[in-house]
C-alpha cells in the first residue's frame, strides 16, 4: 500500500467519508465486478476512481478483504511470483455479486428518499 493511506477530507472539496465507510464492501465488490485483483490494486482503482479524493486505509482495506471471504463473497488465491512478489488476489463469487446488485439497489433507493427528503418544503414560520 501506499506510505500512508488514510481516508481523507480534502479542504478544498469537502465531504463526508464517514457516508462512504459504511459502503466498504459494496466498493470493493464492485470494483472486483469485471476482474480479479490483488490488494494494493484495489485500493489504487478505489483512489483513482476519485481523482485521488479518497483513499481507504489500509487496515480497513485488508479488514474488508477478509471478511468478505469469511462471508464466501470473494475468493482469494496466491498469484504466480514470476511477476515479482507474490500477491493475493481476491475474485467475486456469484453469491458476492448478488449481494453487490442488491446493495446498488438499496444505495439507489435511499438516495432516492434523502433527494426527496433534502427538497421537502417546510411550512410557513
Amino acid at each position: 500500500m501506499a506510505s500512508n493511506p488514510v481516508d481523507k477530507q480534502p479542504q478544498s472539496e469537502p465531504f463526508a467519508a464517514d457516508l462512504l465507510r459504511g459502503h466498504t464492501d459494496t466498493i470493493v465488490l464492485g470494483v472486483l465486478r469485471d476482474a480479479q485483483r490483488y490488494g494494493f490494486e484495489i485500493y489504487k482503482t478505489i483512489r483513482d476512481a476519485t481523482g485521488g479524493l479518497y483513499e481507504i486505509k489500509e487496515a480497513t482495506l485488508y479488514a474488508t478483504y477478509r471478511r468478505l471471504v469469511k462471508d464466501g463473497l470473494v475468493e482469494a488465491s496466491w498469484g504466480d511470483e514470476t511477476q515479482g512478489g507474490r500477491r493475493k488476489y481476491y475474485r467475486i463469487t456469484d453469491a458476492g455479486r448478488a449481494v453487490y446488485r442488491k446493495n446498488v439497489q438499496d444505495w439507489t433507493a435511499t438516495q432516492n428518499i434523502i433527494n426527496k427528503l433534502l427538497n421537502v418544503k417546510g411550512g410557513t414560520p
